[in-house]
């Protein structure tokens, strides 16, 4: 049986093919499919030295459908990041039979496309949970003491002391409200970090369990509310038809004279237009992002000329363990199939995964 694992400059083959090689030599499939290792080919997608984008009607992939489907021939399985599994791809590959995605969701899969075709799809929740957490503090900190502008000013030769004046200087986590609008894997582990640095916490989360936050020592309040009593807040919901700018103009109104605003989750949950007036006004002491409504952003893009902005270029799960993760647990969702156990992340549970006969 054939295995593709169509890898990028982050999750890499290699990584994947290691990942797979691990998971089945510990627990060998039985049976035809389990006879021999599969063999598992590779195929390199150009993210991310090329952006991600829209690809046949999926978000967020890499490479050309017709590429992956010369790599897929005679798969029936995928292990994939960016592959954009489109109804095209589905149409000419009718032998696949699963895709394992590399990342918390399978935006870049068409699951409609793929159920039709009996194809599972499973994907990798909390692969970049502790990197994700990590960034979002550490570009809280970094807006709250303008560490950036400190060294950007620095290297160009000026030493700047009026930094300390009271008008001027930051503030701290310890005993500042910080509100985080979402409390899954991400969240709730940034809770964790600032519960330790002496914040207090709110969250609101429709579908987090109230007893279970409060016994974070978190608590839940409705999104109004925390926009109005948070000096900092941080985004970490999911983008969802729902979700969708839901912090708009009207809910960053509530925000309290001189607040920190942080997006490190997805660009389309924050309505960007008001922004820039919000900064210059002194609403927003400061904001911080990873994501943005267009990524990149465009060389006019208003906020390059706002005051007190930190920016990454979507960098909150770059790190080498998340790679790692991603492999793994995309691997042992292939264990699983390969074995004809149920999927732990399935995307479309509706389809019963078929393990070829040989």
């Amino acid at each position: 049986m054939r295995i593709l694992a169509a890898g990028d400059h982050f999750v890499s083959p290699d990584l994947i093919r290691a990942a797979l090689r691990r998971e089945l030599s510990e627990d060998p499939p039985a049976g035809p499919a389990g006879a021999a290792q599969p063999q598992v080919t590779e195929l390199v997608l150009p993210w991310p030295h090329e952006p991600f984008g829209p690809v046949g009607g999926v978000q967020e992939a890499s490479g050309s459908e017709d590429r992956l489907i010369e790599a897929l021939q005679g798969a029936a399985v995928c292990v994939t990041q960016m592959g954009p599994f489109t109804a095209k791809v589905f149409d000419a590959r009718p032998e696949l039979r699963m895709v394992a995605v590399c990342r918390g969701g399978p935006v870049n899969v068409d699951l409609a496309a793929a159920t039709r075709h009996g194809v599972a799809v499973s994907f990798a929740p909390g692969r970049n949970a502790p990197a994700a957490a990590e960034f979002a503090v550490g570009l809280m900190l970094a807006a709250l003491r303008r560490i950036p502008t400190a060294d950007a000013e620095l290297k160009q030769g000026r030493w700047r002391g009026d930094f300390y004046a009271y008008d001027e200087c930051g503030g701290e986590l310890d005993g500042a409200t910080v509100g985080l609008v979402g409390y899954g894997a991400i969240g709730s582990r940034v809770a964790r970090v600032l519960t330790a640095f002496g914040a207090r916490v709110l969250t609101a989360d429709p579908y987090a369990d109230p007893d279970a936050v409060r016994a974070d020592g978190v608590e839940p309040v409705e999104l109004d509310e925390l926009m109005r009593r948070s000096s900092v807040v941080s985004l970490h919901a999911r983008l969802t038809p729902e979700t969708h700018h839901l912090i708009d103009a009207e809910r960053l109104a509530l925000l309290p004279e001189g607040a920190v605003l942080v997006n490190s989750a997805r660009g389309a949950l924050l309505d960007h237009a008001p922004l820039p007036d919000l900064l210059k006004s002194g609403r927003l002491r400061a904001l911080a992002l990873d994501v943005y409504d267009v990524e990149p952003p465009p060389a006019d893009w208003p906020l390059h000329d706002a005051p007190n902005v930190v920016t990454a270029p979507h960098l909150g799960g770059a790190t080498r363990q998340t790679a790692h993760r991603a492999a793994a647990i995309t691997a042992a969702e292939v264990g699983r199939f390969l074995r004809g156990r149920p999927l732990a992340h399935p995307a479309n549970p509706e389809v019963t995964p078929t393990v070829p006969e040989a």
